[in-house]
């Protein structure tokens, strides 16, 4: 049997007690990762800038077809309103809360209201060719798949980017603009 002497013994004690790190290892450790951590999250910020802005303009292009497709699967008129001094909007029914159509305007039933992200806003809202800054203003959808004609201007804080969805009136068909989109009025010469 083989013993140790008591210096190999004290030796292999004291590589021990130096296999760890120090207080100041550590923190150093830490701080480096902290510094990371704070270079990804901003670069990702900034490759992602209109992240949400898409992604709002993703959401109200999603509910304004669910809306149209409702109406035409329904056979009834159905509405978006607009709030735009809070910056959401919600889907009114022509249904009544027990079941049935509803007789007045003030027995429709509306659904939840959906907001925007912080960094999301209205800029603009036109509706018929009238232009509405404050209040709740809303659009319908027909049986036919026709629709107020109207365009929704979003804008992101604090860069102002903004994107333009385009509502046609006849079709009830949607489409998509970069920046801010005006419809031009049509012409005689649209006709010929």
């Amino acid at each position: 049997m083989r013993t140790r002497s008591r210096s190999s013994r004290f030796g292999v004690a004291l590589r021990c007690a130096r296999a760890g790190f120090s207080l100041i290892e550590m923190m150093a450790v830490l701080v480096i990762v902290g510094l990371m951590a704070t270079i990804v999250a901003v670069s990702w910020k900034a490759m992602l800038p209109h992240e949400e802005l898409h992604s709002a303009v993703r959401g109200l292009a999603a509910a304004l077809q669910s809306v149209r497709s409702e109406a035409i699967a329904r056979n009834g008129e159905f509405r978006l309103e607009y709030d735009l001094e809070h910056h959401r909007y919600r889907t009114v029914t022509p249904f009544k809360a027990g079941g049935g159509l509803a007789a007045r305007e003030e027995e429709r039933l509306p659904m939840a209201w959906v907001d925007f992200p912080k960094s999301v806003e209205f800029q603009r809202v036109l509706i018929d060719g009238i232009e509405y800054s404050r209040g709740i203003v809303f659009v319908r959808f027909d049986p036919l798949g026709s629709a107020s004609g109207h365009t929704i201007t979003l804008v992101q804080m604090p860069d102002k980017n903004a994107y333009t969805i385009d509502v046609q009136g006849l079709t009830g068909l949607i489409d998509y603009h970069e920046g801010i989109f005006v419809r031009e009025p049509p012409t005689d010469a649209d006709f010929n």
